[in-house]
Protein backbone atom coordinates (compact mmCIF):
# COMPACT_ATOMS: atom_id res chain seq x y z
CA UNK A 1 0.00 0.00 0.00
CA UNK A 2 2.58 2.67 1.04
CA UNK A 3 4.42 1.81 -2.42
CA UNK A 4 1.39 2.65 -4.32
CA UNK A 5 0.51 6.07 -2.35
CA UNK A 6 4.45 6.86 -3.13
CA UNK A 7 3.80 6.22 -7.03
CA UNK A 8 0.81 8.45 -6.98
CA UNK A 9 2.43 11.08 -5.10
CA UNK A 10 5.75 11.17 -7.76
CA UNK A 11 3.32 11.16 -10.27
CA UNK A 12 1.10 13.89 -8.62
CA UNK A 13 4.66 15.86 -7.94
CA UNK A 14 5.70 15.64 -11.78
CA UNK A 15 1.72 16.94 -12.94
CA UNK A 16 2.57 19.70 -10.18
CA UNK A 17 5.95 20.20 -11.43
CA UNK A 18 4.62 20.19 -15.21
CA UNK A 19 2.15 22.69 -14.22
CA UNK A 20 4.27 24.84 -12.56
CA UNK A 21 6.88 24.91 -15.32
CA UNK A 22 4.45 26.03 -17.63
CA UNK A 23 3.46 29.07 -15.40
CA UNK A 24 6.99 30.04 -15.52
CA UNK A 25 6.98 30.68 -19.52
CA UNK A 26 3.35 32.02 -19.47
CA UNK A 27 2.27 34.77 -17.11
CA UNK A 28 -1.32 33.80 -16.90
CA UNK A 29 -0.67 30.60 -14.69
CA UNK A 30 1.14 30.91 -11.43
CA UNK A 31 4.06 29.40 -10.90
CA UNK A 32 4.69 29.31 -7.32
CA UNK A 33 2.16 27.14 -5.72
CA UNK A 34 2.37 24.44 -8.18
CA UNK A 35 5.68 24.34 -7.51
CA UNK A 36 5.12 24.18 -3.99
CA UNK A 37 2.91 20.98 -4.38
CA UNK A 38 5.22 19.34 -6.69
CA UNK A 39 7.69 19.72 -3.55
CA UNK A 40 5.04 18.09 -1.19
CA UNK A 41 4.13 15.65 -2.87
CA UNK A 42 8.01 14.20 -4.28
CA UNK A 43 9.13 14.99 -0.48
CA UNK A 44 6.12 12.66 0.43
CA UNK A 45 6.68 10.09 -2.46
CA UNK A 46 10.74 9.53 -3.12
CA UNK A 47 13.95 10.97 -1.74
CA UNK A 48 15.33 10.58 -4.88
CA UNK A 49 12.76 12.75 -6.63
CA UNK A 50 12.91 15.25 -4.23
CA UNK A 51 16.78 15.74 -4.10
CA UNK A 52 16.54 16.21 -7.96
CA UNK A 53 13.75 18.87 -7.54
CA UNK A 54 15.17 21.01 -5.13
CA UNK A 55 18.41 21.00 -7.15
CA UNK A 56 16.26 22.13 -10.53
CA UNK A 57 16.71 25.78 -11.53
CA UNK A 58 12.94 26.43 -11.16
CA UNK A 59 12.83 25.45 -7.52
CA UNK A 60 15.90 27.54 -7.06
CA UNK A 61 14.58 30.50 -8.23
CA UNK A 62 10.68 30.63 -7.26
CA UNK A 63 10.94 28.80 -4.04
CA UNK A 64 14.27 28.19 -2.41
CA UNK A 65 14.15 31.42 -0.28
CA UNK A 66 10.40 30.72 0.81
CA UNK A 67 11.55 27.65 2.16
CA UNK A 68 14.92 29.03 3.62
CA UNK A 69 14.23 32.20 4.90
CA UNK A 70 10.06 32.33 5.09
CA UNK A 71 10.20 35.44 3.15
CA UNK A 72 8.72 35.77 -0.71
CA UNK A 73 8.71 38.72 -2.83
CA UNK A 74 5.69 40.63 -3.01
CA UNK A 75 5.15 39.52 -6.45
CA UNK A 76 4.86 35.54 -5.98
CA UNK A 77 3.30 36.16 -2.81
CA UNK A 78 0.39 38.20 -4.11
CA UNK A 79 0.40 35.40 -7.06
CA UNK A 80 0.27 32.82 -4.09
CA UNK A 81 -2.59 34.16 -2.29
CA UNK A 82 -4.74 34.12 -5.31
CA UNK A 83 -4.35 30.88 -6.78
CA UNK A 84 -5.24 29.94 -2.86
CA UNK A 85 -8.01 31.93 -3.05
CA UNK A 86 -9.26 30.41 -6.63
CA UNK A 87 -8.80 27.02 -5.26
CA UNK A 88 -10.38 27.30 -1.91
CA UNK A 89 -13.38 29.23 -3.71
CA UNK A 90 -13.59 26.36 -5.96
CA UNK A 91 -13.30 24.01 -3.39
CA UNK A 92 -16.30 25.84 -1.13
CA UNK A 93 -18.71 26.45 -4.24
CA UNK A 94 -18.84 22.60 -5.05
CA UNK A 95 -18.58 20.84 -1.37
CA UNK A 96 -21.10 19.58 0.78
CA UNK A 97 -22.24 22.25 3.58
CA UNK A 98 -20.39 20.12 6.23
CA UNK A 99 -17.27 20.51 3.90
CA UNK A 100 -17.48 24.23 3.62
CA UNK A 101 -16.61 25.07 7.13
CA UNK A 102 -13.46 22.81 7.07
CA UNK A 103 -12.32 24.48 3.78
CA UNK A 104 -13.25 28.18 5.43
CA UNK A 105 -10.51 26.79 8.72
CA UNK A 106 -8.09 25.76 6.16
CA UNK A 107 -8.52 28.46 3.42
CA UNK A 108 -8.15 30.85 6.76
CA UNK A 109 -4.84 29.17 8.16
CA UNK A 110 -3.03 29.14 4.75
CA UNK A 111 -4.19 32.93 4.41
CA UNK A 112 -2.67 33.79 7.84
CA UNK A 113 0.18 31.87 7.39
CA UNK A 114 0.96 33.63 4.19
CA UNK A 115 0.06 37.00 5.69
CA UNK A 116 1.71 36.89 8.81
CA UNK A 117 4.34 34.46 9.66
CA UNK A 118 6.26 35.13 5.73
CA UNK A 119 7.92 37.95 5.21
CA UNK A 120 7.14 40.04 2.37
CA UNK A 121 10.65 41.34 1.10
CA UNK A 122 11.61 42.95 -2.55
CA UNK A 123 13.08 41.11 -5.29
CA UNK A 124 16.20 42.27 -4.72
CA UNK A 125 16.58 41.64 -1.21
CA UNK A 126 15.63 37.95 -2.01
CA UNK A 127 18.37 37.93 -4.87
CA UNK A 128 21.21 39.51 -2.45
CA UNK A 129 20.19 36.63 0.19
CA UNK A 130 20.48 33.99 -2.91
CA UNK A 131 23.78 35.43 -3.70
CA UNK A 132 25.57 35.97 -0.38
CA UNK A 133 24.23 32.12 0.52
CA UNK A 134 25.59 30.29 -2.53
CA UNK A 135 28.82 32.18 -2.56
CA UNK A 136 31.70 30.22 -2.53
CA UNK A 137 34.97 31.27 -0.56
CA UNK A 138 38.00 29.38 -1.40
CA UNK A 139 40.50 28.05 1.32
CA UNK A 140 43.84 29.42 1.52
CA UNK A 141 46.45 26.71 2.19
CA UNK A 142 48.73 28.07 4.82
Amino acid sequence: MKKILNIICVGLGFLFFGIGAAGAVMPVIPTTPFLLAAAFFFARGSERFHRWFVSTNLYQRYIEQAVKNKAMDKEAKRNMLIMLGIVFAIGFIFSPVFAKAIILIVALGHFYYFLFKIKTVEKAETAGVEATETKVVPEVEG
